[in-house]
Parts: structure tokens; C-alpha cells; sequence
């Protein structure tokens, strides 16, 4: 309480001060310190103090902000998945989003993060997430509360691209049964055709057989897809 009533006295007389500065016309504020004599050395003397005391007190640490995982091993890692990607005959953009989305711990980046990592324009990555949208390998999100629109590779997205891969065998089965009694069955184009559905239809019903054993066997090492795990009470 000594303190603060020092304090206090002591912004009295300095506010004292400029009063008689401003009826006087004078430029610069001067405090005499015999007049404050004192009040001002006991002022100083525990303004000093209370900082040596604060500088005694252990401050606590800043929180480290989380480690970018983004580096230059990462870059190149996602370059060179991005060209086989590219050979196999996915677009460039689109492979390398869907590399740099892949190499994510967290698997979804907005477009400023992806326009920061691979140095490309936001009209780029909105045709690259269209293109990869419609194959089935990412998806658009949108953060609760806020309007920040992330783009996802899930988990599974290998599964999700094969079995997405069942509607459109059956568009061209579909398709190519229509055209062959244009082109005729006996003649060398109909035959081409008529092997093809044979294959498509043949493809289809094993893709299914394959992404069942491919379920049996991930369950069996004890991974279970998102849906399938038990929830957490967020409560406790």
C-alpha cells in the first residue's frame, strides 16, 4: 500500500510539473529533484527492486511451435513419387498435389499450403483437386467455424480408387456391348471388342475377390478403417 501511495504522489507532483511548464510557455519538461527529492529515490529504489525480483522468478518457457515437416528430403521424396506418378500417365499438377497430400502426416493441406510447397498457382492446384476429385483420390473439407477448405487423401485411398473403379468397368462394358452389332462380331474390330467386354467383366469380378482378401488381410495384422474402430468417450 506504501508503494502505491507513493506512486501516486509521485504522478501528482510530475503532473504539478507540467502544469507550470504550460503556464509558463516553456518547451521541455525539467523535474527538479530536490523538490521531489525522497519520493523519487524511494520510487526508484523500489521500482529497482521489484525488477530484481521479477528476474529472480524462473519464466516460463514458450511452447515450441510443431516441427514443419516439410524439408528439402520431403521435396524431393514427393518430386520423384510425383514423375512415376506422371509416367504412369496421372497429369503433373494433379501428381504432384496428390504426392505432397500423400507425404502429409496429417493428409490434408489447404491451397496456400500447397501453393507454399510446390510453388504453383491456386489456379493450378483448384484444376489438379478436380481432376483428383473425380478419380476418387482426394477430397474437399471444410474446417468447423471457419472458411478454410482443406483438400484430403485419406487413409485408404488405394482401396477407394479400386472400388470406385467398379462403376466405371461397368460404364464400358456397357458402352462397348452398344457398339458391337455396329461394327459387326465376326469382323476383326467386333472380335477386338468382343475380347474386351470379355476382359472388363473378367476384371470386375476379381477386383471385387481382391479388395475382400485385401480387407481380410489388414484386419489380421490389426488395422482396422476409421469406421470400424471402437470410439473414444470424449469425456474420458
Amino acid at each position: 500500500m506504501a508503494g502505491a501511495a507513493s506512486f501516486m504522489i509521485l504522478k501528482i507532483q510530475l503532473l504539478q510539473n507540467f502544469v507550470k511548464i504550460a503556464n509558463s510557455g516553456c518547451g521541455a519538461v525539467k523535474i527538479d529533484p530536490k523538490e521531489n527529492g525522497p519520493m523519487t529515490d524511494q520510487m526508484s529504489g523500489e521500482r529497482n527492486g521489484a525488477m530484481r525480483e521479477t528476474d529472480d522468478v524462473p519464466q516460463p518457457k514458450p511452447e515450441a511451435a510443431p516441427a514443419d515437416r516439410w524439408n528439402a528430403e520431403t521435396a524431393v521424396f514427393v518430386e520423384r513419387f510425383a514423375a512415376e506418378l506422371i509416367d504412369a500417365g496421372l497429369q503433373p499438377t494433379a501428381a504432384r498435389v496428390f504426392s505432397c497430400l500423400l507425404a502429409d502426416d496429417e493428409g490434408a493441406l489447404s491451397s496456400a499450403e500447397l501453393v507454399r510447397r510446390l510453388k504453383i498457382s491456386p489456379a493450378a492446384i483448384s484444376g489438379a483437386v478436380r481432376y483428383l476429385g473425380q478419380v476418387h483420390l482426394v477430397s474437399r473439407e471444410r474446417q468447423p467455424g471457419t472458411r478454410r477448405e482443406l483438400y484430403r487423401v485419406h487413409h485408404n485411398v488405394w482401396y477407394e480408387a479400386m472400388a470406385n473403379r467398379d462403376a466405371l468397368l461397368n460404364r464400358w462394358i456397357s458402352t462397348l456391348q452398344e457398339g458391337l452389332p455396329a461394327l459387326g462380331p465376326d469382323t476383326p474390330a467386333g472380335e477386338r471388342i468382343s475380347e474386351t467386354v470379355e476382359y472388363l467383366l473378367f476384371l470386375r469380378s476379381e477386383l471385387d475377390g481382391v479388395l475382400d482378401r485385401w480387407r481380410a488381410l489388414r484386419r489380421s495384422q490389426g488395422h482396422l478403417d476409421p469406421e470400424e474402430r471402437p470410439r473414444q468417450d470424449p469425456d474420458g
